[in-house]
């Protein structure tokens, strides 16, 4: 019975620890997800008085989160006599362990640093619409920035997760911060016997029709009754003259719309107004005269 009696005492000292643990864990739990309800409310009701940048409400967030669950975690050993004694002792002999942990979180902490001074610095904001890297495919619209990743909703409606440090060593085109205007590039190539003249007017009427044109020309270009939009020849290619229209959008998403738009306005008027736009030909050259005689044949 005596045997029976402790047994029976660790299974209950064991299931009190298991349970107050339990409970610390769910309060942690509870109080985090109460303190992201009283932010994101206290940030909407801010929201409608002041301009607050998402971004740090966003950050903050995530943030108090990571600070509630680290404290928590930290009460649930503190309160467990057996826990602390277990915590003290791996501390005292884990000089190798901390080493390794240490190269191991490396890149963990180069992530929330770089958030934080993304947070700071802000090269970009949440909804912002941005380019990751020169030739990379990472583009869209900022969703979210975490302690660890920032989250891009792609133009395919696929979220893009990237670390933070990885952004942090990266070149990003912003197309968003500062002045959202865009100056889109939309060039043609006509044939060498086409009227340069008459398919520059044709590309200019075209884009000024288009809805998501807007004129950015200053006073000063407007009293000197400088073209709305200007088209230049920018070279001379193997079998064409290309041409360059300079047209200004209101934004990102607009350019876009706008280009693809004139490329269609401007085949079809190209088509009704005689003007080429060239496609590649290809001359075979028959050197032997025997070969000739018998293709005649």
């Amino acid at each position: 019975m005596t045997i029976l009696a402790s047994i029976l005492e660790v299974v209950l000292n064991s299931l009190q620890k298991i349970i107050l643990i339990a409970i610390i864990l769910f309060l942690t739990a509870t109080i985090a997800k109460l303190m992201n309800m009283l932010l994101h409310k206290s940030f909407q009701k801010a929201s409608k008085r002041l301009k607050i940048d998402h971004t740090k409400y966003s950050f903050i967030k995530h943030l108090t989160s990571g600070v509630i669950y680290l404290i928590g975690i930290s009460i649930a050993i503190y309160v467990i006599p057996s826990l602390r004694a277990l915590s003290v002792s791996l501390l005292a002999g884990a000089g190798i362990l901390a080493v390794v942990i240490g190269f191991a979180s490396q890149q963990a902490f180069a992530n929330v640093i770089s958030g934080i001074f993304i947070v700071i610095f802000k090269p970009f904001r949440v909804g912002d619409r941005i380019n990751i890297g020169v030739t990379s495919e990472m583009r869209g619209i900022v969703e979210d920035i975490t302690l660890r990743h920032t989250v891009i909703r792609n133009f395919e409606n696929k979220r893009i997760i990237v670390p933070n440090s990885i952004i942090s060593n990266e070149t990003i085109e912003n197309s968003t911060i500062g002045d959202e205007k865009i100056c889109k590039w939309v060039d043609f190539g006509i044939s060498y016997d086409s009227n340069v003249d008459k398919a520059k007017k044709i590309i200019m009427e075209e884009a000024v029709k288009h809805p998501e044109h807007i004129d950015n020309r200053s006073e000063e270009e407007k009293n000197n009754n400088d073209p709305i939009v200007r088209v230049r020849v920018v070279s001379f290619g193997d079998s064409s003259v290309n041409l360059r229209a300079y047209v200004w959008c209101s934004n990102a998403t607009a350019a876009f719309k706008l280009g693809c738009d004139l490329n269609e306005s401007v085949k079809k008027r190209f088509d009704k107004e005689g003007i080429e736009i060239p496609f590649p030909y290809r001359t075979i050259v028959f050197k032997d005269n025997k070969t000739k005689k018998k293709l005649n044949k």
